[in-house]
């Protein structure tokens, strides 16, 4: 579903899609994976964790359990485009994409354009669907790593090929790009108390986060 009205759980898993605007390429136009990356790592430092992902050129797929640290799911995803879109637009003004830049702008509303609002990076609402068994979450991470080889994407061979995803783990047991914490250990997690607990795995493989 589309999100525009709160989502009442402030802690469980969830499948969340984001999108660019207008279905523009703008991660793969800005080199912008390490970006996402960052900002996965700062949900883990926050007692969240990242399940599964895809990153594709102008959308992101992530599973996510999420840890109940007082915030709402709208305002941890609202803030993680927020940074993203300051970033995106940064990169954009070095890398002098001016026309880009002007259809970004062009797309903020009047509203939006009162509140500060400069550019439209993102689709203001967000894909969430809440993951209550493993089958569920199991079919929605085979849409995720099937996704860049799909028909109108072509962008990899197989899953496992593809770098931004988190299907070579979930496939060999190996860590791919950005590491990510296996779905069945949420069940012994208690994921709805307040308490913060310390992120099971790390991020990029190779770093310290």
């Amino acid at each position: 579903m589309s999100i525009r009205r709160q989502v009442a759980n402030k802690s469980g898993i969830y499948f969340i899609t984001f999108t660019c605007h207008n279905w523009l390429h703008l991660f793969s136009k800005c080199n912008a994976y390490d970006l996402i990356y960052q900002q996965f790592d700062y949900l883990k430092k926050q007692g969240h964790y990242i399940c599964g992902y895809v990153i594709m050129p102008n959308h992101v797929h992530v599973l996510i359990a999420f840890k109940n640290t007082g915030s709402s799911i709208n305002s941890i995803i609202g803030n993680t485009k927020r940074f993203l879109a300051y970033e995106i637009v940064k990169r954009l003004q070095c890398n002098k994409e001016m026309e880009l830049l002007a259809v970004l702008a062009a797309a903020v509303t009047p509203v939006d354009k009162k509140r500060g609002q400069l550019h439209e990076i993102f689709e203001p609402s967000f894909d969430c669907k809440e993951c209550n068994s493993p089958l569920f979450i199991n079919q929605k991470l085979n849409y995720i790593h099937n996704n860049p080889c799909a028909g109108k994407w072509n962008l990899s061979v197989s899953p496992t090929a593809y770098a931004h995803s988190s299907a070579l783990y979930y496939v060999t047991g190996e860590q791919g790009v950005y590491s990510v914490t296996n779905f069945m250990i949420m069940q012994d997690i208690n994921l709805s108390s307040p308490q913060r607990l310390p992120a099971i795995s790390g991020g990029r493989c190779g770093s310290t986060s």
